[in-house]
């Protein structure tokens, strides 16, 4: 009786049928057939990796925001400007594709449209102004720092996603190197840098609901972002047309052209856009965890742009949070060969 060799295609085909597989990344599923487990290895370590490049671009953009926004404060414009600059640029340029895409009312309701719109719009409120009592330092670690922790917690509340303990190793590390940070600044309970701390800490709330609503109604990142751009634009731009003490029409057109490019295109579509792939493709709490990449990035770009050099305990806090994102993100693990 001769030997049936199966086509490796068919072997291949046999393989992947015991791979539990969907496009929300959960991390490696530990498979009984060795074989398996490499081919699920290999597709998770794809899936991964395009997740994490993602979220890395992502919070590149969130990074250089802040560090923009520090220095557009410290010329004429106020917290309002560069509001206005943000959703007045991102909406005009947002707002065929809004009203091609709709509102996405069906998956949305009323409840997820208002989380869309005002939670991308009230965080540029909180953090800009929160940058007027407390350093972007500290922007970095209290706004996207602990945003993850919120997302986490709401994402397990909302969308019951699982919780495990690996993920809770990994968003202690994040909770010890942001308050590492903010325990190295110095400030007193009652100054007025713990004004700046809550308007950031608001404004990590503010993200994490736009987070959940985007992954329970599946949106695009493209169409969660012009909801909120368009939205934002046109709530906002009546009030701050009757707003005193703006000064738009006296900034220089350099400060101005900074900010509409950095803040209305890169943040407020780009940087969203690849936000959501991350979280559609790694799932809402991990993909939220990059954002805790913030403060080390925003760190890292303070030594050219402002001449800053971390301290010690920054990058001892830089670690901690860069190994919680990458627990909580689903990195692969190596696994020992039996």
């Amino acid at each position: 009786m001769g030997l049936h060799v199966q086509p490796f295609s068919t072997l291949l085909d046999l393989a992947c049928s015991d791979i539990t597989y969907n496009s929300d990344y959960k991390g490696y599923d530990v498979l009984s057939s060795r074989g398996a487990a490499i081919v699920s290895n290999d597709r998770d370590a794809m899936q991964y990796l395009r997740g994490s490049l993602y979220g890395l671009a992502a919070v590149s953009i969130w990074s250089g925001w802040i560090v923009v926004a520090r220095l557009g404060l410290r010329t004429s414009l106020t917290p309002w400007d560069i509001a206005a600059l943000r959703f007045g640029v991102a909406g005009l340029i947002l707002l065929p594709y809004a009203f091609n895409k709709g509102l996405a009312f069906d998956r949305l309701g009323w409840v997820g449209l208002v989380a869309i719109v005002l939670g991308g719009a009230a965080p540029v409120f909180f953090a800009n102004s929160g940058l007027l009592f407390a350093p972007a330092a500290h922007a970095g670690a209290l706004f996207p720092g602990v945003m993850p922790l919120m997302v986490a917690l709401l994402a397990a509340a909302l969308l019951r996603e699982e919780l495990t303990s690996t993920k809770k190793v990994g968003l202690a590390f994040i909770l010890a190197g942001v308050l590492a940070i903010v325990w190295d600044s110095g400030s007193e309970l009652g100054s007025w840098q713990n004004v700046g701390h809550g308007l950031f800490l608001s404004a990590a709330l503010a993200w994490a609901f736009y987070t959940v609503a985007m992954r329970k109604a599946r949106l695009d990142g493209l169409h969660a972002a012009a909801l909120s751009a368009v939205g934002s634009m046109l709530l906002y731009l009546p009030v701050f047309a009757v707003m005193p003490g703006t000064t738009l029409a006296i900034a220089s057109w350099s400060d101005l052209g900074l900010q509409a490019f950095v803040q209305g295109v890169l943040t407020a579509i780009i940087s969203l856009l690849l936000y959501g792939r991350a979280v559609g493709i790694l799932g809402a709490s991990s993909g939220a965890a990059f954002a805790a990449l913030c403060p080390a990035m925003t760190a890292l770009l303070a030594i050219p742009i402002l001449g800053e050099w971390p301290k010690p305990i920054d990058w001892i806090a830089i670690g901690l949070i860069s190994a919680g994102v990458y627990v909580v993100s689903g990195g692969p693990r190596p696994r020992l060969s039996r």
